[in-house]
């Protein structure tokens, strides 16, 4: 009876657990197997190269560095400019504001669009002649400032992080927004007693208390940074000249369009790596301080 009571929560966990091991679990491992290979994804002649790929993607491939660079300047961006603008969003609309409900779904409204979606309409918008960008530059007098920002390697990046923006920054506001109508209002209360201003109530009390907020918030901000993909492939295609290349869209580039297999299987990889070095320290350390 002892051994059936033990066993029976696994059974419950079996289907999820069996899902999870066929979805996941057995294709990583296949791919990181697939990273010590030379292959095109069709020959049955697979050539053992060890960390070859790893190695050439370092020393030979100027886009992939080109991919891992963007990458970097997405996540420097979205830590600060995405977290920022969410955290502040969710301070207005955390007050009572009419219309506050409405202008919550606004701002949320775009999370959740297709990044598809999101790349054909700002594409749209960013037309050298017929978009909203330059119609509304023109019309302000700055029409010098017009340019065909996606067609441009210096800008492009930066037009999609935009986009990205727009898109991506209802999830840390609404994460927010969870985070301070979970904290009560005696400490304001009785900083308001005290004489504190609105500056040190939320630098002493409104921060402290938003710390396990802000670690979910930085995670999963991180982990969409590193992983971006659709709405970069919808903009540009990783153009142009290859100047908006990322890790996930240099992978398909190099899995699906040019078939190396082994060579994708290793980017990915590095990008798994590069998830659990920035991640994971963050969340341990935070977590540490949180318990203290």
């Amino acid at each position: 009876m002892r051994l059936k009571a033990n066993f029976a929560p696994w059974l419950f966990l079996f289907p999820a657990l069996f899902i999870y091991l066929m979805v996941i679990v057995l294709p990583s491992l296949y791919s990181l197997a697939l990273s010590f290979f030379d292959w095109n994804g069709v020959s049955a002649d697979k050539k053992f190269v060890g960390l070859g790929n790893y190695i050439s993607l370092i020393t030979e491939d100027t886009v992939f560095r080109t991919a891992l660079k963007n990458n970097l300047i997405w996540l420097i961006g979205s830590l600060t400019i995405m977290i920022g603008l969410g955290l502040t969003f969710a301070l207005i609309l955390n007050r009572q504001l009419k219309g506050r409900v409405f202008f919550r779904s606004i701002f949320y409204y775009p999370y959740v669009l297709s990044g598809i979606i999101v790349a054909i309409v700002w594409s749209w918008m960013y037309h050298p002649s017929k978009g909203f960008v330059t119609f509304f530059l023109e019309k302000i007098g700055l029409e010098a400032l017009a340019n065909p920002w996606l067609s441009d390697p210096k800008t492009a990046l930066y037009a999609i992080f935009i986009a990205g923006v727009w898109q991506g920054v209802g999830l840390p506001m609404v994460l927010f927004l969870a985070g301070l109508q979970a904290i009560p209002r005696d400490p304001y209360e009785a900083a308001i007693i005290d004489g504190a201003r609105p500056f040190q109530t939320f630098r002493y009390i409104t921060l402290p208390l938003l710390r396990d907020t802000f670690v979910i918030v930085f995670a999963t901000t991180m982990v969409g940074a590193m992983k971006v993909y659709d709405i970069i492939y919808g903009m540009t295609g990783g153009g142009p000249m290859n100047s908006t290349q990322v890790l996930s869209s240099w992978m398909y580039y190099q899995t699906f369009k040019y078939n190396y297999i082994g060579i994708g299987s290793a980017i990915s990889w590095y990008l798994i790596v590069i998830c659990l070095i920035v991640i994971v320290p963050y969340v341990i350390f935070i977590s540490k301080r949180s318990h203290h």
